[in-house]
């Protein structure tokens, strides 16, 4: 296990470096997402026609190609506030479940080109396929820690698809020495594959008597 600094976009060979139980200060500009937010790219770019879609989706798509190519999609529904001049900030930025977003993950990873994900409790076994082919890494982020990650988020630069509401927009944000654990690594390991099977094997054991 190591501590690795890294600035998004992070290179697929600074990714192949990292390996499960590595930690990790992320810095750069991440974007946040959710169920609306996976569910729109895939039925309107993903498996959609991007000409059908209206010219302000297709503004949306076209600027989150340029952030998450070889950069990072965070699972979070942050509590925001607003000031007085109209600008934005994280009040908290807690992960949610990563695991609601398993059917559609891998299509974005290869479509986007990410390099990251980050959320908690892991993602299964069609996810952990796509890190490994396309060179990405799954980050877990410490739930009940929402106030103290937010204070990584150094700034909101903009926000897209608002209408789904706060927390199921695209907060597109600039962190420093944001904290996460590599949970999935790109060489076809995870924690929580293992966690559950031991927990499965467990569990037998229990009912066997």
């Amino acid at each position: 296990m190591a501590t690795y600094k890294l600035t998004v976009p992070i290179s697929e060979e600074e990714i192949r470096k990292l390996a499960v139980g590595d930690q990790v200060l992320l810095s750069g500009t991440i974007v946040t997402g959710r169920d609306a937010a996976h569910k729109f790219l895939i039925e309107n770019f993903i498996h959609g026609d991007p000409s059908k879609a209206s010219p302000e989706d297709r503004k949306v798509y076209e600027r989150l190609k340029e952030l998450l190519k070889e950069g990072v999609l965070y699972h979070c529904g942050p509590v925001v506030g607003k000031k007085e001049d109209g600008s934005y900030y994280f009040v908290a930025a807690g992960p949610t479940t990563s695991i609601r977003e398993e059917p559609y993950e891998a299509e974005v990873i290869e479509h986007f080109r990410l390099r990251g994900v980050i959320g908690k409790g892991g993602m299964g076994a069609k996810t952990l396929e796509a890190l490994q082919k396309f060179g990405a890494v799954y980050f877990h982020a410490v739930g009940g820690a929402a106030s103290l990650i937010a204070n990584a988020v150094k700034e909101v630069v903009e926000v897209h698809k608002l209408e789904f509401g706060v927390p199921e927009a695209f907060w597109v944000i600039r962190v420093e020495d944001f904290p996460v654990v590599v949970t999935m690594d790109s060489h076809g390991n995870s924690i929580h594959s293992v966690v559950e099977k031991e927990s499965r094997k467990n569990l037998e054991s229990l009912l066997a008597g």
